[in-house]
C-alpha cells in the first residue's frame, strides 16, 4: 500500500470535516457570534486572561494539546497493524476528538472561562465537580510524569536535541518581552527567533560532543530537571514563555508537517508493516486498547482541560473557537496520521519494522517506538535532500518541543485545578500559585521516579491513555447536559461519549486488575487507578441521571453566575 495515497485521503477527509461538519456545529449547534462577550475581555488580568489574536492562540492551543502524545500513541498502536490505527486516527478525529475540543472550548467561553470541572458542578451536581476535579488532578499528575519521561528518553537517545530545546526557551522569553512589553508585532521577530532555532539544530550534535556531561544524564535525571523547569514555567505570566514558545512551535509544526508530508509524497514509500496484527506478543488486547493507546491522536480529555483551562481565557472573538478548537484537533490528527505512516512506511523492510514491533517490549519498549517515528520520519525528510542525521535531530526536537509545551501547560492547569479545589474547601495555603504548583510537580515526580524509573514509559502509558479518555467521556457528558438544558440536540456529543466511555471503563478495569496482580511494584498505580475508576463511574452515573431528567426548562441552571 502506497503511504502517500493514504495521507492524501486523510487530508481530504479532514478538509471536508472542517468545511461542513465544523461549520454546522458552529452555526446550528453553538450559534457562535463575533459580537458576543468573551472572558478574555471581561476579566482581563494580564496573567491568565489575555485577549489574543486567532493565529497566535491557534499556535498556543495546538502545541499545548499536541505534545508528544499524537506521535507516541500511534507509534505504539501500529503494533496491532496500520489499518486499525489509521482508521481510528482519521474517523476519531473528525467525528469525536475535534467535536470534543470545540465543544469544551465553547462551553467554557459561555461560562466565564471556567474549567470544565468547575462547570460540571453547576451543570450536573456540586458533587460531580469535586469528583471530576479529582479525576483531572490524577490525569495531569500522570501527564506530567509521562511527558517528562518521554522527553528524558529522547534526550538520552538524541542528545543533539538538548541544545536546540534550550535555545528555544531563551528566544521564546526574549520574543515574549518584545511583543508584550515593547509592543513589537509578533510575526517578524518570531521568524527571526525561529531561524535561530533552526540554526541551533545544525549545532546540536556538536554541542553534545563539546559538553559530554549532557550525554551522561540518565532518564531519571532529566525527569528531575524537566519537572523543576515545569514548575517555574507554570507560575510565570502566560505571555512571557507559554504564548511565544507555542508560537515558535507553530512555525516548527508547519515546517515539520510540510517536510514530513513533502518527503512522503516524494518518496512514496510502501507500508512494510502488516495491515492487521491482532495478537502481538505481550501486548494487551487490541479492543479496547487501540483506542486507549492512540489517545490524543484521535480524542483526548487533556484537550478539554486546555480548551477550558487556558485557551478559553485567551480567545479574543467567540467565532475564533471553530478554527482553534475543531481546527486545532485536525492539526493533531494530521500529526497522528503521519506518526502512523512514519512508523510503518519509514522502514525499508518488514524485518526492520519487526525489530521495533516484534513484541510489546521489543528493543526497550517505549524507546523503540519513539525511535521508530523519529528514524522513519527522518527517512521521509531525507528524500528532500536533508542529511539523515540532521533530519533525525530536527524531528526529535519537534517531538520534545511539543512534549515540553504540554509539560508547561499541564503544570499550569494542575496549579489552577488544585487552587480551585483548595478555594472550595478552605485550604488557603494551596490557593497560592507557588504552593499549588509545587504540590502538583512533587506528586508527578513521585510517580515518575517510583513507578517508571528504569523500566520504561510503557508502564505509565496505558494508565495515561485510560484516564485521558475517561476525562474525555465525562467532558462530553457535561456538554451534553448543558446542550439539553439549552434546548439543543445532544446526539453530536452524546454518541461519542457513550463510545469512548464504554471502551475506557473496560480498559481501566483491566489495567487496575493487572496492577493489583503486581501490587508490590505497582502499588501507587493500583491505588490511583482504583480511585480514578471509582470517581469516573460515579460521575458517569450521576451525569446520565441528570441528562435523562434535564430539559429546556432548566436553562438557567446551565448558566453559572
Amino acid at each position: 500500500m502506497n503511504a502517500a495515497v493514504l495521507a492524501l485521503c486523510v487530508f481530504i477527509l479532514f478538509a471536508v470535516g472542517y468545511r461542513y461538519y465544523a461549520g454546522f456545529l458552529a452555526r446550528s449547534l453553538f450559534a457562535l457570534r463575533d459580537d458576543e462577550p468573551v472572558p478574555s475581555r471581561q476579566f482581563a488580568d494580564g496573567v491568565d486572561y489575555v485577549p489574543t489574536r486567532k493565529d497566535v492562540l491557534w499556535g498556543h492551543h495546538f502545541t499545548s494539546i499536541a505534545g508528544a502524545a499524537p506521535i507516541v500513541g500511534p507509534a505504539i498502536a501500529v503494533i496491532w497493524g496500520w489499518l486499525p490505527a489509521l482508521l481510528w486516527v482519521a474517523l476519531g478525529t473528525v467525528m469525536m476528538g475535534a467535536v470534543h475540543d470545540f465543544s469544551a472550548l465553547v462551553i467554557s467561553l459561555r461560562n466565564r472561562g471556567r474549567s470544565i470541572g468547575e462547570i460540571a458542578g453547576h451543570v450536573v451536581t456540586p458533587r460531580v465537580r469535586t469528583l471530576f476535579l479529582l479525576i483531572v488532578t490524577f490525569l495531569i499528575w500522570i501527564v506530567l510524569a509521562v511527558f517528562a519521561f518521554i522527553i528524558g528518553t529522547l534526550f538520552t537517545q538524541y542528545p543533539g536535541a538538548i541544545f536546540p530545546i534550550n535555545v528555544q526557551i531563551v528566544v521564546a522569553i526574549g520574543l515574549g518581552w518584545l511583543v508584550y512589553r515593547r509592543g513589537v508585532s509578533i510575526l517578524a521577530p518570531s521568524l527571526v527567533a525561529y531561524a535561530l532555532l533552526l540554526g541551533s539544530v545544525f549545532l546540536g550534535n556538536d554541542f553534545a560532543e563539546a559538553v559530554p556531561v549532557v550525554k551522561q544524564i540518565s532518564v531519571t535525571g532529566w525527569v528531575w530537571i524537566l519537572l523543576i523547569y515545569s514548575f517555574v514555567a507554570s507560575v510565570l505570566p502566560v505571555w512571557l514563555l507559554l504564548q511565544p514558545r507555542d508560537y515558535l512551535n507553530a512555525h516548527q509544526l508547519v515546517t515539520g508537517l510540510t517536510l514530513l508530508t513533502g518527503g512522503l509524497l516524494v518518496l512514496q514509500p510502501a507500508i512494510v508493516a502488516p495491515a492487521i496484527n491482532p495478537n502481538p506478543e505481550g501486548a494487551p488486547p487490541m479492543i479496547p486498547f487501540l483506542f486507549i493507546t492512540i489517545a490524543c491522536g484521535a480524542i483526548s480529555g487533556f484537550h478539554g482541560l486546555v480548551s477550558s483551562g487556558t485557551t478559553s481565557k485567551q480567545v479574543g472573538c467567540a467565532s475564533d473557537a471553530r478554527a482553534i478548537g475543531y481546527g486545532g484537533m485536525l492539526g493533531e490528527g494530521s500529526l497522528g496520521m503521519l506518526a502512523v505512516l512514519a512508523s510503518t512506511a519509514g522502514f525499508v523492510s518488514f524485518a526492520d519494522w519487526s525489530e521495533h514491533y516484534a513484541s510489546w517490549g521489543a528493543a526497550n519498549g517505549l524507546g523503540a517506538k519513539l525511535s521508530a517515528f523519529v528514524d522513519g520520519g527522518a527517512r521521509f525528510v531525507a528524500s528532500l535532500g536533508v542529511p539523515v542525521e540532521t533530519a533525525a535531530t530536527f524531528i526529535a526536537v519537534m517531538v520534545i518541543a511539543f512534549a515540553a509545551t504540554s509539560l508547561d501547560t499541564g503544570a499550569r492547569i494542575q496549579r489552577l485545578v488544585i487552587s480551585e479545589l483548595a478555594e472550595a474547601y478552605g485550604w488557603r495555603p494551596l490557593t497560592n500559585r507557588y504552593a499549588a504548583g509545587g504540590v502538583g510537580i512533587a506528586a508527578a515526580l513521585l510517580l515518575a521516579v517510583t513507578q517508571a524509573g528504569g523500566k520504561g514509559g510503557l508502564i505509565l502509558w496505558p494508565l495515561f491513555g485510560t484516564t485521558n479518555q475517561l476525562v474525555a467521556g465525562v467532558t462530553l457528558l457535561v456538554v451534553s447536559v448543558w446542550l439539553k438544558r439549552q434546548g439543543k440536540p445532544v446526539v453530536y456529543t452524546l454518541v461519542p461519549m457513550l463510545l469512548v466511555g464504554l471502551a475506557t471503563v473496560v480498559a481501566m478495569t483491566g489495567e487496575v486488575v493487572s496492577y493489583y496482580q503486581a501490587f508490590s511494584e505497582r502499588w501507587l498505580l493500583a491505588i490511583s487507578g482504583s480511585i480514578i475508576l471509582i470517581c469516573d463511574v460515579w460521575v458517569l452515573l450521576e451525569g446520565l441521571k441528570v441528562l435523562l431528567s434535564a430539559g429546556p426548562e432548566d436553562r438557567a441552571a446551565a448558566q453559572p453566575a
